[in-house]
């Protein structure tokens, strides 16, 4: 297992069914503190094929999460697990992969880790998400203090999924046959606005949650204090393409693989509701519409008279351009 830090590879881990032989990867293994008695955590890094071999050595199968656009880290994985005796790499890429109009440096990258491990003669199987629900954790901070969302296109649908999901449709494959050669696209089950996530969260904390609209400008400049100018323009990019219509396929595999239908943006945020209340005795201090704390234009949770919705900033490299 890689990745089990991250939003999905520690959901994965808390999953697998008791019994598998589990090996965990990470630079830092003092970071891995959630595993399953008996697992083995070793040190690895992505541009150090020695640690690669050693982290490989008897592995069977392998669950591959990468985050650094242009590193070259799924060639590097894919290269050490050919030649460790890997049977089979599960990949998590994304759903952008597959919009032809998804040129940016984030999707190049997931293309082109798709198209290693396609080629590096191992099974393999994709996982290609949609934007993850808990990206909507962006706005934690904001609402608490606040009762404040801020969205790009807030009314712009995408058919977000629970990372849950993802990790059980990944456990799934991880232990089970038949998935060689598969490349599964896993989405929620329903197109939803950022405008409607507002509502959703606001309704299920008991609060009018206030809306408010960001210019493309003012999401560049808040991307670009978090992540390199070429990520912060591959997430604009995503929010445009998500504009048009790009994200809002819902897809059924969700329900294929587990057997049971995707969760709804509702029950993941009933279950993350902590996140977003207010410490014990204080309410949310919003600002009057007319002197906003942030830059951007209210705008009524719900409302279609918007412009579109990413939702939250998404973090690149998982979730947030797919």
């Amino acid at each position: 297992m890689t990745g089990v830090t991250g939003t999905v590879g520690g959901e994965v881990v808390r999953r697998l069914p008791a019994g598998v032989r589990l090996r965990v990867m990470a630079r830092d293994p003092a970071k891995v503190t959630d595993v399953p008695r008996g697992a083995e955590i070793v040190a690895g890094d992505y541009g150090d094929p020695r640690s690669l071999a050693r982290a490989l050595a008897g592995v069977h199968t392998a669950f591959l999460v990468t985050a650094r656009p242009g590193a070259g880290d799924d060639a590097a994985f894919t290269v050490a697990a050919r030649q460790a005796g890997v049977r089979r790499v599960v990949k998590l890429s994304a759903a952008a992969v597959l919009d032809p109009g998804a040129d940016d440096v984030v999707t190049r990258w997931q293309r082109a880790g798709e198209e290693q491990l396609r080629g590096c003669g191992l099974q393999w199987t994709l996982l290609r998400p949609r934007a993850f629900m808990s990206n909507a954790l962006a706005w934690a901070a904001s609402v608490r203090a606040e009762g404040t969302v801020r969205a790009l296109y807030p009314a712009s649908p995408n058919a977000c999924v629970d990372p849950r999901d993802v990790a059980e449709v990944a456990v799934r494959v991880l232990t089970e046959e038949g998935h060689d050669g598969r490349a599964y696209t896993l989405t929620g089950p329903q197109a939803l606005t950022a405008a409607g996530q507002c509502e959703q969260l606001g309704r299920l904390l008991g609060v009018s949650l206030r809306l408010v609209e960001l210019s493309p400008a003012q999401a560049r400049a808040a991307w670009a204090e978090r992540y390199p100018q070429p990520v912060a323009e591959a997430l604009l990019h995503s929010a445009e393409r998500q504009r048009a219509g790009a994200k809002a396929q819902v897809d059924d595999t969700v329900r294929a693989v587990t057997g049971r239908l995707p969760r709804t943006f509702a029950q993941w945020a009933e279950d993350h509701l902590a996140a977003f209340a207010p410490a014990a005795g204080q309410q949310p201090e919003v600002s009057d519409a007319g002197r906003l704390a942030h830059p951007g234009r209210p705008v009524r949770p719900g409302s279609t008279g918007s412009t579109g919705s990413t939702g939250s900033m998404g973090r690149p490299g998982r979730s947030g351009t797919a």
